[in-house]
């Protein structure tokens, strides 16, 4: 007999799961009844909260959903901040839970881990809920999940299986098809988008992490717009040092003029929201007088109304625009206006945060190729205000949309465990690690080679300085921090502190040469 824990393994690995990031509990062992004998890889994380942000980091570096099994109650409570970090920035998640027996559910009985109603506080944050009441549900749900990975603006999705449906027979389950046709841009609408390239004088592409999938064919439609290009945190790593890019946020005035002086921008995949158009929440983004949206998601366009909505995916739909237009017959102003940008925007950082840019340049520079994932902290504020990295999908954090602190560390594990091959980075606060320190012992068991860079400012620093700048005094950011390296060696993880930025390349060098997970602490005094 095959149960519905061990049809789950069965599935899972007919949709290419690989690895599952978990902590097993009374309400979930059922689930892993037929993980052992699978191809699947189990991740024990010491906190569901760790899970998630796991799961979110390996689906980020891969381009596969990330996957975790949580038990009921706590379990799904802790993973919600993870969840709610995956809708925030369309991260494809797909959550397992146990909930209590069916009978049970609603009544408030008092049994273990009881929730009144589960589902219903999942379903505020996933993109749906659903719960298994009889086995042949399973395979169905699963490949509505999977269908809207692919075809959507993806995001988290949760499963919850009751105790007493876990262990039912189900036999024969395959994987199914699900109908999610992919939204298209009719000939028509590439038609009119075409002739109002082809009319435009000073044109600007925005460009969000939905564009990502569309990387290739953006610039040969950047190149025949000769239009720049400004890159949000999530689309960081498209157009790497071209002449039209401009890797500065809109939230920047010299970004927000020229979007101001243009006769059309195209916005690609960007929800448009005011972590990246609006940081300092001052309210100043321009109304644009054409601007044209692209998105998968008929809601987003609905919440930031265009002159032009396109509900369609990025990459057919830029694919399609660039073969349409000719090669541009103008005397390329738009790598002039990119480049005047450009300086301008890195003139309005301030120096302070060019320190801080010049530091992330050095990992991208010592490291190439490196996957760098930041928490919410100062060297990840100012890269959100302006960086270049060197390959599509490089470089991530939490410091935009939800803005969940503790994210960097699990993030950064997950990422390592998917892209083996490839030198990951963390960058986190001395607060923010104190989320998640138990997490260093998830690295070390998996021997996930990430190199931990602790930016030890003795406390929530940015905070302190908000609260001074609008006469508040401050209070509650001064938390005490360990001793970093005594933390590192409690874990058995190599680590080192540095006297001196200079000596930032040898140790990413010694960091990576170790094979290990490593930890580097710089005090934000390097900086002053």
């Amino acid at each position: 007999m095959t149960t519905v824990g061990e049809a789950l393994v069965h599935l899972l690995e007919s949709y290419d799961v690989e690895t599952v990031f978990g902590i097993p509990g009374v309400h979930t062992i059922e689930l892993y009844r037929g993980l052992a004998g699978s191809k699947i890889r189990h991740i024990t994380p010491r906190h569901e909260q760790g899970a998630g942000f796991m799961a979110d980091g390996y689906a980020r570096a891969t381009g596969k959903p990330g996957v975790a099994f949580v038990i009921t109650g706590p379990g799904i409570t802790n993973t919600i901040t993870a969840m709610g970090q995956a809708r925030a920035d369309s991260i494809p998640m797909l959550v397992i839970s146990g909930v209590n027996q069916r009978d049970s559910l609603g009544k408030g009985m008092g049994f273990l881990h009881e929730l009144p109603n589960q589902r219903a506080m999942l379903q505020t944050v996933a993109m749906f809920s659903h719960r298994i009441e009889k086995p042949d549900e399973l395979p169905i749900v699963l490949a509505r999940a999977f269908a809207l990975f692919a075809s959507r603006r993806p995001g988290p999705v949760h499963i919850e299986i009751p105790l007493d449906v876990m262990a039912l027979p189900l036999e024969g389950a395959e994987r199914l098809s699900y109908d999610a046709p992919i939204p298209h841009a009719s000939t028509e609408i590439v038609a009119e988008l075409t002739r109002l390239c082809l009319g435009a004088e000073r044109p600007v592409i925005l460009i969000g992490g939905g564009a990502k999938a569309a990387a290739s064919a953006l610039q040969d439609l950047a190149e025949k717009l000769d239009a720049p290009v400004i890159a949000t945190t999530n689309a960081r790593g498209i157009l790497h040092a071209h002449p039209l890019l401009i890797p500065a946020g809109p939230s920047l005035k010299p970004c927000r003029d020229l979007l101001a002086n243009s006769d059309l921008v195209i916005a690609i995949g960007t929800e448009m929201g005011p972590t990246d158009y609006d940081m300092y929440g001052d309210g100043g983004f321009p109304e644009l007088k054409r601007l044209v949206r692209i998105d998968i998601d008929a809601g987003q366009l609905d919440r930031h109304p265009a002159f032009m909505p396109i509900e369609a995916s990025a990459k057919e739909t830029v694919e399609a625009l660039a073969a349409a237009l000719p090669e541009r017959r103008n005397s390329h102003s738009g790598v002039e206006r990119a480049r005047q940008t450009r300086e301008a925007a890195w003139a309005h950082i301030g120096p302070r945060y060019q320190g801080m840019v010049r530091f992330l340049d050095t990992l991208r520079d010592t490291l190439p190729g490196s996957l760098i994932v930041g928490d919410s902290t100062q060297t990840i504020y100012a890269g959100n205000l302006y960086y270049d990295h060197d390959h599509v999908g490089g470089y991530f954090n939490a410091a935009t949309g939800f803005g969940a602190l503790g994210f960097g560390p699990p993030a950064a594990i997950g990422a390592s465990l998917g892209k083996p091959e490839t030198s990951t980075i963390c960058i986190v606060g001395d607060g923010g690690f104190q989320f998640v320190l138990g997490e260093l012992g998830t690295a070390v068991d998996e021997r996930a080679p990430v190199i931990f860079i602790v930016w030890n400012n003795q406390g929530y620093q940015e905070i302190e300085r908000a609260m001074i700048e609008v006469d508040i005094d401050p209070v509650g950011v001064r938390p005490s921090a360990p001793d970093y390296l005594k933390i590192a060696e409690a874990y058995g993880v190599p680590s080192k502190r540095l006297d001196t930025i200079k000596d930032l390349p040898a140790a990413l060098l010694e960091a990576k040469a170790s094979g290990t997970p490593y930890l580097i602490e710089i005090d934000e005094k390097l900086f002053s």
